[in-house]
């Protein structure tokens, strides 16, 4: 069985390993939904709203205190953490990057990946590169869990009773046994610290920074995780534990709603609350008061973060904005002007809160005073009203995926829809907040709408495990939520046909099944629609539009798109282009897309989009870190593949003892007649012929055929758009190397390099030394000597198991390719080493993606085991 078989076998299993995790997230959130129904089925919905709008001033106040002073203390995970890695950065930029990155995250629900990108965008415009921004994240999630378990150990050692109700143990034992670990957890924590020792267990390394650090961690995370636990257990009603009992239950939810992987925990983290509460609490109170924790500490510091975002993006464009609240501090505007491509996914995330609350507030009972007296008129808007608002729901989470890909039709609908949905809540209950909430949401959009630059369609790329999902958490979430707030109203069949004005249920009812209708027949109609086989460029690319945009890149690689062997995909407006191949069920894209950057990002999403219509896998392969955050809001994992090296042209001397044997090497070849022509194109025939007959006795020296995709290939027709350089000796042609880019270009690169069996020795780093003069003398400032394959990965015990491979086939593939010996040839000039990456779609394994884009590059399974 070939490599090719051994992944196309291995691919079903792959695919199974993706849609598990979805489902058994959405398995464990509807399980919670149905616990917290069980457990709250005697309450009156109406009677914890009323509950929720009585909630006193001072209590309220306090609750908001201790959520600042958490938030505060949130920060100071990313204050030590820099300081762990010896970073610093102005103390407003910590504070930004921190309080966006955990206001953003916490409400998502996954805060490594969504508050990582938030914080790379502001960190990386600070000077810190993508591997500190990682580093950043990784500490402060390693340390929260270390915090927040540290925490719910003391508390339950204090009052070992407060889960008596879940845990089934005796308190003496549950005592001793928190304590026990909690101490052992902090003194071998500072034993590490102190002595400066790893601590290996099961392969993983563990490593504490030092005491002062360690100390004041430890200090953040007790204030980080007795703030929250504060802020709700002000919010309690009466009869509730003790703060240090509580403080317990706490963290047993929090902890169980992580590992639940439920976004935000939502409905795990509430049964554990409820089920650990005395049976004296009355759980209507109970819930109002989670209910005002999860908008005070969640959905609150999201509002404000991305009313920052919104505020400042005004203030950057000048006007009203910058006279009413001054203009942006010089050395902050590169920091909120990173902040502008967050815009949409931001944005798709608060429309989709919108839409899940209007559907929400449709299925609420009506909460119109008594005394108004019923009539026609009433009847019919308020049946109106709530059509429209289960209606406008579900239509703004539809448009919720578009808004995260920058489409600008899903723009202007969703500022039509956010006006409709505003009349329908007023129309409804009369209900000032929700339609104030709405206003607000759309004038925040405002000053994005240039970052909806888009025009593709509005359901492209939507039907994945993760959006079915979602959707069918909402129908389950808003069907738990009826079920609850109309359980006093026994059901008959003439509730459908109730129209009177104090029909609430019969309004809900309809209105509910209206909106799951709607959601569902569109992920029916998503599902089964059938494949519409469009090709990715709607136009042909002439090689002269090739040229040009490649030819103002300052990436070399864009000129790879030439090579023939791979199909371009241009832009709406022909100014920037992806180059792909296909392999199985897998479109793969090399290199960052070219063009301008506004055009370039587009280009991306579009690439994504029209992959995911005709069922395809996109890649992107041997991306830079020029575009590491659209990777990230692309939904798209990072993998270190290699590192290019690139060489400072001006900096570049051969003077100096390190060089000493290279330029006494490169002084005698000059004394032996090798001398370097860089000839321009368009090439005469008699030329490439003679490079054509060193190219095929060069390959006759090597196992396997050409290869292709990421590097050239031997072809008239591409060499002939190239400059090439030719070393002579003695007028004779002995080698040859084509180059990327032309004389205008600043970083030139490197492609074919080829030469004479016979004439081997020294020949190549002959030609690049005479090219580095060269290339300088023409003004021309880097240059690329390619990719070094699976080079410069970590292989400490907790770097990524594909890092570890990765490195493992480096230092000991031999057989397979020389990956050592040409990063041995390329250090010789030491260039500056640059992190290539893959970046691959969620569930893809990068071993079965790796394997088919090998192949890919081989041009088939047999050429894949070769020298070069």
């Amino acid at each position: 069985m070939t490599l090719s078989d051994r992944s196309s076998a291995l691919r079903p299993v792959a695919k199974l390993r993706a849609i598990m995790p979805v489902a058994l997230g959405l398995g464990l959130f509807v399980m919670g939904l149905w616990a917290l129904h069980h457990l709250l089925s005697t309450i009156d919905v109406s009677k914890v709203i009323a509950q929720m709008k009585a909630t006193p001033p001072l209590t309220l106040g306090a609750a908001l205190a201790a959520v600042a002073t958490g938030y505060v203390a949130l920060v100071g995970y990313d204050f030590w953490a820099l300081d762990y890695l010896n970073k610093r950065l102005p103390l407003r930029t910590v504070a930004l990057g921190g309080f966006l990155g955990y206001a953003f995250g916490n409400t998502v629900g996954i805060s490594v990946i969504s508050g990582g990108a938030v914080r790379y965008r502001i960190y990386s415009a600070a000077g810190l590169n993508a591997f500190d921004v990682a580093a950043l994240s990784s500490y402060v999630a390693v340390a929260m869990g270390m915090g927040l378990t540290l925490v719910g150990l003391i508390a339950l050692g204090i009052h070992p009773a407060a889960l008596a109700g879940v845990i089934s143990l005796p308190e003496p034992l549950i005592r001793f046994g928190a304590l026990a670990i909690a101490g052992t957890v902090i003194a071998g924590a500072f034993w590490l610290s102190v002595s400066g020792r790893v601590l290996m267990l099961r392969g993983i390394e563990i490593a504490m920074p030092g005491p002062r650090i360690l100390a004041g961690q430890i200090v953040v995370a007790l204030f980080d995780s007795t703030m929250a636990a504060s802020a709700l257990w002000i919010l309690m009603p009466a009869g509730t534990p003790p703060f240090a009992t509580f403080l317990a239950i706490y963290a047993a939810a929090t902890m169980v709603g992580v590992v639940s992987h439920v976004p935000g925990g939502v409905g795990v983290f509430e049964t554990v609350v409820i089920a650990a509460l005395p049976s004296s609490v009355p759980l209507g109170d109970a819930a109002a008061g989670l209910l005002m924790f999860r908008i005070l500490y969640f959905l609150l510091p999201f509002a404000i973060a991305f009313l920052v975002v919104s505020i400042n993006e005004a203030r950057l464009a000048g006007g009203w904005a910058a006279r009413l609240f001054g203009e942006i501090p010089e050395p902050m505007r590169p920091v909120f002007r990173t902040l502008s491509p967050a815009a949409p996914p931001l944005s798709g995330i608060a429309v989709f809160g919108l839409g899940f609350w209007l559907i929400i507030v449709a299925l609420m009972p009506s909460i119109r005073s008594p005394s108004e007296e019923p009539d026609l008129v009433g009847a019919l808007l308020a049946e109106g009203g709530t059509i429209v608002c289960a209606l406008v729901g579900a239509l703004l989470i539809v448009l919720s995926h578009a808004l995260a890909r920058r489409v600008h039709l899903a723009y202007l609908a969703t500022l039509v829809a956010l006006g409709f949905g505003t009349v329908a809540v007023l129309v409804i209950n009369r209900d000032y907040e929700s339609a104030a909430l709405l206003v607000v949401c759309g004038l925040a959009l405002a000053p994005f709408r240039n970052a909806f630059n888009r025009s593709a369609a509005l359901t492209e790329g939507m039907f994945s495990p993760i959006w079915v999902a979602t959707v069918l958490g909402i129908v389950a979430a808003g069907a738990t939520f009826f079920f609850l707030a109309h359980a006093a109203t026994p059901y008959t069949s003439a509730l459908w046909i109730d129209f009177t004005d104090r029909s609430a249920t019969p309004r809900a009812l309809r209105a509910g099944l209206l909106g799951s209708a709607v959601l569902l027949s569109f992920l029916l109609y998503l599902a089964l629609r059938p494949a519409r086989h469009v090709g990715f460029a709607a136009q042909e690319a002439s090689p002269e539009e090739v040229r040009a945009i490649a030819a103002a890149q300052e990436d070399p690689q864009a000129w790879l798109a030439l090579s023939g062997d791979k199909e371009i995909m241009l832009s709406p407006a022909r100014d920037a282009f992806v180059m792909y191949a296909h392999r199985h069920g897998l479109c793969v894209a090399l290199g960052d897309p070219a063009g301008p950057q506004e055009a370039a990002t587009s280009l991306a999403w579009d690439f994504q989009d029209r992959a995911r219509t005709i069922g395809l896998k996109p890649i992107f392969y041997e991306v830079s870190q020029r575009y590491l955050p659209l990777w990230i809001e692309m939904g798209f994992s990072l993998h270190k593949i290699g590192e290019e090296a690139v060489i400072d042209l001006p900096a570049f001397s051969l003077a100096g003892g390190r060089f000493k044997t290279m330029r006494a090497e490169f002084n005698r070849a000059q004394r032996e007649g090798l001398g370097l022509e860089i000839v321009s194109p368009p090439h005469d025939d008699a030329l490439m012929s003679e490079l054509e007959e060193i190219s095929r006795a060069w390959l006759g020296g090597q196992r396997g055929q050409e290869k292709g995709f990421s590097v050239g290939r031997f072809a008239r027709g591409y060499l002939d758009r190239c400059e090439i350089a030719l070393v002579r000796r003695e007028g004779r042609i002995i080698a040859f190397a084509n180059l990327l880019g032309t004389g205008a270009t600043a970083r030139i690169g490197v492609d074919l390099m080829r030469y004479r069996p016979g004439d081997a020795e020294g020949v190549m780093q002959f030609l690049f030394l005479a090219l580095i003069e060269e290339l300088r003398e023409r003004g021309t400032r880097e240059l690329s000597l390619g990719l070094a394959p699976l080079s410069g990965l970590a292989n400490r015990p907790s770097a990524s198991l594909s890092s570890r491979f990765g490195t493992l086939v480096y230092r000991h593939g031999g057989a397979f390719y020389n990956f050592e010996g040409l990063r041995r040839f390329k250090q010789k000039f030491h260039p500056d080493w640059r992190p290539r990456y893959v970046a691959l779609p969620p569930g893809l394994s990068p071993y079965l993606a790796l394997a088919d884009i090998a192949v890919l590059i081989s041009g088939g399974a047999r050429n894949l085991i070769s020298r070069e």
